[in-house]
């Protein structure tokens, strides 16, 4: 067996063991493999292992592997999990399944507009990342214009908003982990039963938050996505975005 293998096994036992104990159904949580730095002949492995949701974070990086891996595509869901640019939103458009990074309407509207260009693909699932942490460096919109974008995005052609995402400052004390992930919880269904009704927000049900070292804090809190990486993959090497 394999160490990707291997590694999966035991992820995937953490978020069972995770699930029960919040009494929720394993199978409510997607996992995303997070495969940015790594090759594509490790994606294949993970894949073969049964894992077919990836994320990736540096858009060239994830273009190349996407294409070498074309004849997979259709197994493959494809999640851009990174800061996103300007200048990078077309290519995004059009190789991803998913963005989990949005926090400004201008990335959202050229999502929107770029996506149309590909009508075969059909929709662009989307997620607003929040600053739940209310961090300077990150990325993020803060709490309390979250239901504000989450509207005008909801008005957008071409996209599907899912849900939030956040990617708490990092933090080993498991209660520090749940009350971060609690903002994210709270914000989430603040909006889902306020907009529950209207239109853009049918399949808002998704809290992307969780990764190696808080995925059970996150379970806890509610995730339905959990982005872990170094725990399938192992420790990974910077590279050029």
């Amino acid at each position: 067996m394999s160490q990707i293998t291997n590694n999966l096994i035991g992820v995937r036992q953490r978020l069972e063991l995770a699930a029960l104990a919040a009494q929720r159904e394993p199978e409510d949580i997607q996992l995303v493999a997070v495969s940015k730095t790594f090759p594509a002949r490790a994606i294949e492995e993970a894949m073969h292992a049964g894992q077919t949701a990836f994320g990736e974070n540096y858009v060239q990086e994830a273009v190349d592997k996407i294409k070498l891996l074309a004849k997979l595509r259709p197994w493959l869901e494809w999640h851009f999990i990174g800061p996103l640019q300007s200048n990078k939103t077309k290519e995004v458009a059009e190789h991803f399944d998913w963005v989990h990074s949005v926090d400004r309407l201008k990335i959202a509207e050229r999502l929107s507009d770029q996506r149309g260009q590909f009508p075969d693909l059909g929709a662009l699932q989307l997620c607003v990342q929040v600053n739940v942490s209310e961090e300077d460096s990150k990325s993020g919109v803060p709490l309390a214009q979250v239901e504000e974008l989450c509207n005008a995005i909801a008005q957008l052609p071409h996209l599907i908003l899912r849900g939030l995402m956040a990617i708490p400052a990092p933090n080993l004390d498991p209660k520090a982990q749940l009350a971060a992930f609690g903002l994210l919880r709270e914000c989430f269904f603040t909006i889902q039963a306020k907009h529950f009704t209207e239109v853009g927000y049918e399949f808002f049900d998704t809290l992307s938050m969780g990764m190696s070292d808080d995925m059970e804090a996150a379970i806890a809190q509610g995730s339905t996505m959990v982005r872990v990486g170094r725990s399938i993959f192992g420790e990974r090497n910077k590279v050029t975005k």
